[in-house]
């Protein structure tokens, strides 16, 4: 039974979960919206144009502009846009790009976003924010981004390549990981987690093989909407650290990041949070969570390794220095030496190991405390 003092804050939004965009509709006219802008990334264009026909008259463009990582100049150039628009409300249709972008810019027009989300990285469901400027990607949370509705319709996803839909999945588990061992975690933070990584690692392998199984695909957009909601109630810790480092640095793929790195961290921290192994064991099969999650991503398409996705070795020391120089919370103490073996791990594809990632000192330490 958990006995310690703890908070929870709902997020005040709608979440409309079903097939057809016919609640857009209506979540625009409850918002009182009448010129709003569709926001998507280029090739997303045709089912952009779709949210605009559903929308009507209320819509008054498309802004396909949207890109990894959210860079400075594209904010500044749709912010123009926008306004030049008359825009009073912002429609992302697609996965993080979009709904990053229209976050950017409801930060700085103050105008309500409504998302209609095509991936499963969770995004949608938090109030966290992320511009990339220089090579440096900024983060941080403000309630004026968090759309104030959600339209999750599973059809919208079925044409999403095996390969996204793996990588974004992975995404929206490690959401879930971090929010399990968050200082400000809750009972319900908890349960939110497990569920929705369990939903998660349920569904990925379906739709992989059946694409087109709306059952499979609404659970995981079901579990996309709890890890979600996990990583808007909680503090990112070193995971989303090492991965805001590889893609506002190196331009590495979002969610591919987030998925390699995953397993990694995971194990590196298990030793200083019970709570999250004890939660997690059995979700992603048998054996340790780490482990099993390796297993897992090992058997669905997806790239194992930082080098795949085109980080060099050289590189490794600006990541150490940037995640150590300003770390996030984290449970388990780092030193560079930590970093640098967690992400030659990472890099070379090798399964995730916690003895290679605890130094001598914190050996120790771990020892006193299971004694």
């Amino acid at each position: 039974m958990f006995t310690d003092r703890f908070s929870y804050t709902g997020q005040p939004m709608r979440v409309i979960f079903g097939h057809g965009l016919t609640p857009l509709g209506e979540e625009v006219r409850a918002l009182g919206i009448s010129r709003a802008v569709v926001i998507c990334t280029p090739d997303r264009r045709p089912l952009a144009q779709m949210v605009t026909d559903t929308v009507g008259a209320a819509a008054v463009g498309i802004l396909a502009e949207a890109v990894m990582h959210v860079p400075a100049e594209v904010v500044d150039r749709c912010e123009r846009q926008s306004r030049n628009l008359g825009c009073d409300g912002y429609i992302p249709v697609g996965g993080g790009s979009a709904i990053g972008l229209a976050k950017a810019l409801a930060l700085r027009t103050g105008a309500p976003i409504i998302a209609v989300p095509t991936t499963y990285a969770g995004s949608e469901m938090t109030p966290v924010w992320g511009i990339t400027e220089d090579r440096v990607k900024r983060t941080g949370r403000d309630p004026v981004v968090l759309p104030r509705a959600v339209v999750y319709d599973p059809t919208l996803t079925t044409g999403l390549p095996a390969t996204v839909s793996v990588a974004s999945g992975m995404n929206a588990i490690a959401h879930a990981v971090e929010g399990l061992y968050a200082p400000d975690r809750s009972p319900i933070v908890s349960l939110m987690a497990r569920e929705g990584a369990r939903a998660m690692a349920a569904a990925l392998p379906r739709l992989v093989h059946h694409p087109c199984d709306h059952s499979a695909r609404g659970e995981a957009l079901y579990g996309a909407w709890l890890c979600g909601t996990v990583l808007g109630a909680t503090t990112m810790s070193l995971h989303h650290k090492l991965c805001h480092v590889l893609g506002g640095t190196f331009n590495l793929p979002h969610a591919q990041t987030h998925a390699i790195v995953l397993p990694h961290v995971l194990a590196f921290n298990a030793p200083f949070a019970p709570e999250m192994v004890t939660a997690l064991t059995g979700v992603f099969g048998d054996g340790d969570p780490w482990t099993a999650l390796w297993q897992l991503q090992k058997s669905l398409p997806m790239p194992l390794s930082l080098a795949d996705l085109g980080l060099q070795e050289t590189d490794f020391p600006e990541v150490i220095r940037q995640v150590t120089a300003n770390p996030y919370h984290n449970p388990h103490p780092i030193s560079r030496d930590d970093i640098h073996s967690l992400l030659a791990r990472a890099w070379a594809g090798h399964p995730p190991d916690p003895a290679t990632t605890i130094t001598d000192s914190n050996r120790v330490l771990i020892s006193k405390e299971r004694s």
